[in-house]
């Protein structure tokens, strides 16, 4: 059986962390990226290895479209001396940057950068990697619970993620003649340091969204790195184009 191997963007804190711990724990092999922390992707690597996993970093900025071809060719020469594969079995579009700031606050600079990471960068970097993935393979984009219900200050952000459970829905009518499976993961409020932590260091915060959750609690990271597996690793997973909320009934 062919080992897989899955890519996971912004994987060096937060969130995508968590992902590649849960899937290294299943016996999948990664390609990790990370933008400025290396010592962190480093310690990850080193995390995963000791589990006998296949584990590679790669440093990539997700808003700077203009180097993905370049990261391409990266991507290509480490898995050919890896794993001697030409292709991935998985992409996860993870990384994001966070603002929270109320809409009539917002700057066009904001918007910007919000945008080159969360729509145009999953855009532009997934087309660049397509030819890296397996035919019945797969692409997992990350959403959030904000596309589904609204708190002030995130409009912006929020809008960003609607457009990619738009692009979602369209990956997979257009991939599904290759047999990859598009789906989106859109995790409710998280402990992690996303955003300046506020949901994990904020008791004020933490308690609130607690109350308005059908499980009587904020997320763990380790909720969304499950997640993620299932996803992934569930053999013969008939599901493509879909919304897949783990927000604990946030909102209901």
């Amino acid at each position: 059986m062919t080992q897989k191997i899955v890519l996971i963007t912004g994987a060096s804190r937060g969130l995508g962390r968590q992902m590649a711990r849960s899937l290294a724990q299943r016996g999948v092999d990664l390609v990790l990226t990370y933008r400025s922390g290396r010592a962190e992707a480093e310690a990850l690597q080193s995390e995963l290895t000791a589990l006998g996993r296949r584990v590679a970093i790669l440093p990539l900025d997700t808003a700077e479209c203009g180097g993905f071809a370049a990261f391409a060719e990266v991507l290509d020469d480490t898995l050919r001396t890896t794993w001697g594969r030409e292709r991935l079995d998985a992409l996860v579009n993870n990384a994001g940057i966070g603002i929270h700031v109320p809409f009539v606050e917002t700057t066009e600079a904001q918007f910007d950068a919000l945008m080159q990471v969360h729509l145009k960068g999953v855009f532009f970097l997934t087309r660049a990697l397509l030819p890296r993935i397996e035919d019945g393979g797969q692409i997992l984009n990350v959403s959030t619970g904000l596309a589904r219900f609204a708190l002030p200050g995130y409009a912006a952000y929020a809008a960003m993620k609607g457009g990619v459970e738009v692009l979602t829905r369209y990956l997979a009518k257009e991939q599904g003649g290759r047999g990859i499976r598009v789906n989106v993961l859109a995790p409710g409020a998280i402990e992690t340091d996303f955003g300046g932590g506020v949901v994990r260091d904020n008791a004020d915060v933490n308690r609130y969204i607690a109350s308005q959750t059908a499980l009587g609690r904020v997320g763990l990271p380790e909720d969304i790195g499950n997640a993620v597996a299932m996803l992934l690793c569930e053999p013969g997973l008939w599901v493509t184009g879909q919304r897949i909320e783990a927000s604990g009934g946030m909102f209901l």
